[in-house]
């Protein structure tokens, strides 16, 4: 394309020109081809379904063309190369380590270490002492512009082995491969389509269970990609095609499991029984199956119904003949049952072991020693541990004391030994690593370090805004501790709000970037998620998914009104589910939000479940086969009620060429439609990463870097920052339909 330099006019008297370089001329529209529906009496027309052809030319010039020009517009911002050294800078002096696993006396883990840009597993006694590197992926790229990565990993009972699963560029494709541990070599064993579920290894520690989906069939649907699975047994050295089928898609007429359900099958040196559990979907409630572990090895093995996926219950643990279930049945912030095994036990006979509290019990980890919950109170994270007896008794929980006051983002357990590991981080503090022993006194593993980006003159604060309804939404915000409540400060507001999922604190070295040159981060806590129970995730779900939106506009509002910012200083930002709780906000109220980001957002809902994984959502947001579901996913679809002549703020929207969870022309139609509606004249750009999936899921150091380094450059020229140009004022814009 042609270069050009465009001039961009400044409305503030006495402000130079700001000249913005090496620009090309903004893309040709793309063409419209409307697609009119009518559903349940309501008429829609979609301007750009053919986006949802991958084979059509369209798209693919449409990406193209986009992504090249939001790359030169994203570059071409005054500060950004400065911008990338320190979000570098910051990044680079940082390690993560994740994914803890205890096996005997031995911890295996993913640590990406300081400089690299892709994690890789490693192995190093619990008592302490020299790690070793035992995986890397990147072994497998095959050019510098590659990259792969792990989805899972599983170490067999004895520590021998470790079974991984690596997928290629975001992709979650993932291909099954097995480690020895001494020599680090792999083994023979390859599987491709292994997805989702970590293996589970029997006691012989030479066979486990697997999920796999069959290969996709010739012209197949882009909606059934990676459906019809099945929970398979694999045993070391054999031909993974003729694995034994335990459980799943068309086996026993008697289970209940849709294309796109998912299977996994449990066993424990702890108990004589094999347990599977059934996932429908992205719903959070499973259905439980029970059989000796012995005959499960078999095929056409009977399988007991302990629940079904109406059952409420969230999770499940056998310990010798009782199993324990997560249940929200009659308790919205979980309680955990037991039932016997032995005589037929069912939920009609399940006792109570540890009641419902004002906590949400998020899971609990079995341990040589017993149960250890992880809590949620008042968006904190609090550990409790209760003894098992061999009859199944459970005892009074007791609580462990924590290093400092955060979100326990994982707890891991040996069912064979004393103790539990887990990570523990703030909105201030970084991750690290404890553990407990006999004793319940926490220690830190030293298996990650205390980050050295300097966090002393950020602090955090705990509020509460007011939805639509009145209801009082949890608000986190993140700033300088002397920030001024002026209205000045450019703000970025994310929301997420869907599955029950909990967005707890995280600590972030590369959003000190954004926070030192005086910008403030809010996590808004809407309904839809899990914050609060089963009762905040269901009092935003389908026919009322709407509060997840009014209550992210609650939370913008609550900012503007306490003077933190102004709605000249005000963004919004959501990911994947989140794209509908940003897409709607600025549907909706565009006039509150100056520049917001669409990162890989689901932004066109009634769509979605023809998308691949979209017909996984279904339990999550409905379908349009039926009213209810049509009038939930029409109502909150940011795509079909953008208007046309309206003064939306800037846009970034982000996808990954890559992405299986939500289809980037889910993002592109989104994108397209508000380019060709938007009268304000400010830029509505398409990202688009050709290595990358599912956002930062995934993604290298590198990416992490770039894109992190491309929404803050985008933000801070859209929000006003003096060393990042001004915007552009409506009428001079180089967006795709105005002249340069």
């Amino acid at each position: 394309m042609r270069s050009t330099t465009v001039r961009l006019a400044v409305v503030a008297a006495g402000i130079a020109l700001l000249a913005v370089a090496a620009i090309p001329p903004p893309p040709k529209p793309p063409a419209v081809r409307p697609v009119v529906e009518t559903h349940f009496g309501v008429t829609v027309t979609d301007p750009y379904r053919y986006f949802e052809n991958p084979k059509d030319p369209g798209l693919a010039n449409y990406f193209r063309a986009q992504s090249t020009y939001a790359r030169a517009v994203l570059d071409a911002i005054p500060g950004r190369a400065a911008l990338a050294a320190r979000v570098a800078e910051l990044d680079n002096v940082t390690e993560s380590v994740g994914g803890v696993q205890p096996v005997g006396g031995s911890y295996f883990y993913e640590r990406r270490p300081v400089g690299a840009n892709t994690a890789r597993i490693y192995v190093r006694a619990v008592s302490g002492g020299a790690e070793r590197m035992l995986f890397d992926p990147d072994r497998f790229a095959r050019s510098a512009g590659q990259h792969y990565a792990i989805d899972y990993f599983s170490p067999s009972n004895d520590g021998r082995y470790v079974a991984v699963g690596i997928s290629e560029g975001g992709s979650e494709k993932t291909v099954l491969h097995v480690i020895e541990v001494r020599s680090g070599r792999l083994m023979p064993d390859v599987i491709p389509r292994a997805l989702y579920n970590p293996p589970s290894w029997n006691e012989d520690n030479r066979s486990f269970y697997y999920f796999r989906t069959p290969p996709a069939r010739p012209n197949q649907p882009e909606s059934e990609t990676d459906t019809e699975g099945v929970a398979r047994l694999h045993v070391l050295g054999t031909n993974p095609d003729r694995d034994v089928a335990i459980i799943g898609y068309g086996l026993d007429a008697r289970i209940p499991f849709a294309p796109e359900d998912a299977a996994a099958v449990t066993v424990s040196p702890r108990t004589r029984w094999a347990v599977a559990t059934l996932q429908h979907g992205v719903q959070n409630e499973i259905g439980v199956y029970v059989a000796p572990a012995a005959a499960a090895r078999r095929p056409h093995a009977v399988w007991r119904e302990v629940a079904g996926y109406t059952d409420n219950v969230l999770e499940a643990v056998a310990v010798n003949d009782t199993l324990f279930l997560l249940s929200h049945a009659g308790a919205s912030p979980h309680r955990i049952v037991a039932l016997d095994l032995r005589h037929g036990g069912s939920l009609r006979t399940a006792r109570t072991v540890v009641p419902e509290s004002n906590r949400v019990i998020e899971d609990f980890e079995l341990a040589g020693d017993g149960f250890y919950l992880r809590d949620l109170d008042a968006g904190l994270s609090k550990i409790r541990h209760v003894a098992v007896s061999a009859n199944g008794a459970v005892s009074a929980p007791d609580e462990i004391a924590l290093p400092f006051e955060g979100a326990v983002d994982a707890l891991a357990t040996d069912p064979m030994l004393p103790g539990v590991t887990f990570g523990l981080q703030s909105w201030t503090e970084s991750p690290r690593i404890y553990r407990t022993g006999v004793t319940m006194a926490v220690t830190d593993t030293g298996l990650r370090a205390k980050s050295t980006v300097d966090y002393s003159a950020i602090v955090s604060r705990e509020v509460l805004a007011t939805s639509a309804d009145g209801t009082k939404v949890p608000l986190s915000i993140v700033m300088q501790r002397d920030a001024a409540l002026d209205g000045s400060h450019p703000t970025l507001l994310d929301g997420y709000g869907a599955y029950g999922l909990v967005i707890s604190p995280s600590f972030s070295a590369t959003r000190l970037a954004w926070l030192e040159r005086g910008g403030i981060f809010a996590e808004c806590h809407p309904r839809g998620g899990g914050e609060y129970g089963e009762d905040w995730h269901f009092g935003a779900h389908i026919a009322t998914k709407q509060r997840t939106v009014d209550d992210f506009l609650g939370c913008a509002q609550y900012l503007i009104a306490q003077h933190y910012t102004s709605v000249s200083k005000l963004a919004g930002m959501g990911t994947s589910a989140g794209g509908v709780t940003i897409g709607n906000a600025i549907v909706q109220h565009p006039e509150l939000f100056a520049a917001a980001i669409d990162d890989v957002g689901d932004t066109n809902a009634v769509r979605d479940e023809f998308a691949e994984g979209g017909p996984a959502n279904i339990p999550e947001f409905g379908t349009i086969t039926n009213r209810v579901g049509w009038n939930a996913l029409y109502g909150t679809d940011a795509y079909v009620h953008v208007k046309d002549g309206t003064a939306y703020p800037a846009v970034l929207a982000i996808t990954g060429a890559n992405d299986p969870r939500v289809a980037p022309w889910i993002v592109a139609k989104f994108a397209a439609r508000l380019q060709a509606a938007s009268s304000s004249g400010k830029p509505v750009l398409l990202r688009v990463d050709y290595d990358a999936g599912h956002g930062f899921l995934d993604s290298s150091r590198a990416q992490a870097q770039a894109l992190t380094t491309d929404i803050d450059a985008f933000l801070f020229w859209q929000l006003g920052d003096p060393a990042y140009g001004l915007p552009w004022p409506a009428g001079t814009s180089p967006g795709p339909h105005a002249t340069p």
